[in-house]
C-alpha cells in the first residue's frame, strides 16, 4: 500500500507541476503580446494577411462558354480516356474522376452558369476513348480553339503506368459544340 501511494502522490505532483508550467507559458505569452514590438509584428504579418485576401477576392476573368450558358439549354462532360495505356477498370474509374474534379474546380469559379447548366441538365458524362496521347493534345487544341474549357489529368506513376502520363481529358460544353470535337470518337 505504502509503494501505490507513493505513484498516486508521483502523479499527483507530475501533473501539478504539468499545470504549473502550461499556467506559466500562458502568462509569458501574454505578456509578450502586450509589447510594443509584438505588436507591431502582429500588425504587419496582419497586413501581409491582407494583402493575400485581397489578391484572393479578385476573381479570374470568367471564360466564354460562361455567355454559352445563357441561352444554350444541353450541357455535357465528355472524358477522353487514352486506350493505348491499356489502364485497368479501377485505373480508369479512379483517373475519370481526377479530371472530372479538376474541371469542375476550373469551371467553379471561371464560368458558374457553365456548371450550373450542366448540372440542371443532369451531369451528364460520356467516356470515350482515343488511341494516343498526340490525339489527345490534338483533341484539346480543337477545344481550346472552339473556346471549350478542357482539364488533363495527369498520372503520378504509383501504380500501373510510367510517371507524368496524361490519362484523362474531361472537356465541358454545349452539347452540340463538344460533339463537333469529340464526335469520331467511340464509346470507352
Amino acid at each position: 500500500m505504502g509503494f501505490s501511494e507513493s505513484l498516486l502522490g508521483a502523479s499527483s505532483t507530475t501533473i501539478l507541476i504539468g499545470a504549473a508550467c502550461f499556467a506559466l507559458g500562458y502568462a509569458l505569452a501574454l505578456k509578450s503580446l502586450r509589447s510594443p514590438s509584438s505588436l507591431r509584428f502582429l500588425f504587419s504579418k496582419s497586413r501581409v494577411t491582407d494583402d493575400q485576401k485581397t489578391a484572393k477576392q479578385q476573381k479570374p476573368a470568367l471564360l466564354e462558354i460562361e455567355n454559352l450558358a445563357d441561352f444554350l439549354e444541353d450541357f455535357k462532360m465528355v472524358l477522353v480516356v487514352r486506350n493505348d495505356l491499356k489502364m485497368g477498370k479501377g485505373k480508369i474509374a479512379a483517373q475519370c474522376s481526377h479530371a472530372t474534379l479538376g474541371l469542375y474546380k476550373k469551371l467553379n469559379n471561371r464560368a458558374p452558369k457553365a456548371l450550373n447548366r450542366w448540372e440542371m441538365c443532369g451531369q451528364i458524362k460520356v467516356v470515350l476513348k482515343i488511341e494516343s496521347e498526340e490525339d489527345m493534345l490534338i483533341l484539346q487544341d480543337r477545344a481550346k480553339s472552339l473556346k471549350l474549357p478542357t482539364h488533363i489529368t495527369i498520372d503520378a506513376g504509383r501504380t500501373q503506368i510510367a510517371p507524368n502520363s496524361r490519362t484523362v481529358m474531361a472537356i465541358l460544353g454545349p452539347a452540340d459544340v463538344v460533339d463537333d470535337v469529340t464526335g469520331g470518337l467511340k464509346l470507352l
